[in-house]
């Protein structure tokens, strides 16, 4: 175990529990502007704000790193619509478990030995948190939910790569616009008279609030941990997400967890701890690449 794995799985941990604050937060505005609303206002206000605060040099960006961070940006995007559309019509649990196949997938394909077998523990600790089979199928919903699975795990392969290519926020100050953008074509093609109807200042102004809780310092907080962390440990690192939750309803609304759920926290635990004692990253010098200049 390293400081600095030590210190990026602390990282991870924080991002996770902004996310669930985020979500929180974010089922107000759901009723205003319906799921579509809600994800473009958080991706439109995260892109201006890093933006803004950042102000990424362009032209110091390699072509590599600039396609990079547009594809992290199109998957940002589709990842947090295709979620809120399962959501919309599969239970929450029910789509936990089924994007987890995401980071769960990178965590067995790019792990070895240790590093496997700490991914299939946390798989199965996350089933038994949310017990996926208790729910009647939705066809349509489980599809849009392996979907954000499978952009979950672009996600963490593409937030390393812009990590290692991109100083500090830089990239990341690149890859949230174009989220943005796809987040703002995707609502005019779909429920722009709607969204665009409801906001007001005060909608706006909630909107901001939750940009920077979700996904701005997340996301951040997870570029950050991405460098120092392998993405076979940093995708086991997030079958600690539903464990959060969990926790959070426990302590705020007093939902208190069956066996099974006691039994699912004890294994993705266990395998957060092992991968993060497993999950240094060694020290790798990138070949430099010619700027945009």
């Amino acid at each position: 175990m390293t400081r600095s794995s030590r210190t990026a799985a602390g990282l991870a941990v924080v991002a996770m529990l902004c996310v669930q604050l985020g979500l929180a937060v974010s089922v107000g505005l759901i009723d205003r502007l319906g799921t579509e609303g809600t994800a473009w206002l958080r991706l439109t206000w995260a892109g201006l704000l890093l933006l803004v605060v950042v102000r990424p040099p362009l032209r110091d960006l390699t072509r590599r790193g600039l396609v990079t961070c547009v594809l992290l940006g199109v998957v940002t995007a589709g990842v947090t619509f295709l979620f809120m559309a399962a959501i919309a019509r599969i239970p929450l649990g029910t789509a936990s478990a089924l994007e987890f196949l995401g980071p769960l997938g990178v965590a067995v394909v790019r792990g070895r030995g240790r590093a496997r077998l700490w991914a299939l523990v946390a798989g199965a600790g996350v089933l038994l948190l949310t017990k996926p089979w208790h729910a009647d199928v939705d066809t349509v919903g489980v599809a849009f939910a392996l979907a954000a699975a499978a952009c979950w795990a672009g996600y963490i392969l593409l937030t390393q790569r812009v990590g290692d290519e991109v100083d500090g926020l830089r990239g990341l100050a690149v890859s949230m616009p174009v989220a943005g953008v796809a987040a703002t074509v995707v609502v005019l093609f779909s429920d722009a008279h709607v969204v665009f109807g409801a906001l007001d200042l005060h909608l706006l102004l909630i909107g901001f609030g939750l940009a920077v809780l979700l996904p701005v310092v997340p996301f951040s907080l997870e570029l950050i941990a991405l460098r120092k962390l392998t993405t076979a440990a940093f995708g086991t690192l997030m079958a600690l997400e539903p464990a959060i939750a969990l926790l959070v309803g426990l302590v705020a609304l007093h939902q208190v967890p069956d066996g099974s759920a006691v039994a699912g926290i004890a294994l993705v635990v266990a395998a957060g701890i092992g991968a993060e004692r497993s999950g240094a990253r060694p020290t790798v010098d990138l070949e430099p690449e010619p700027s945009l200049r």
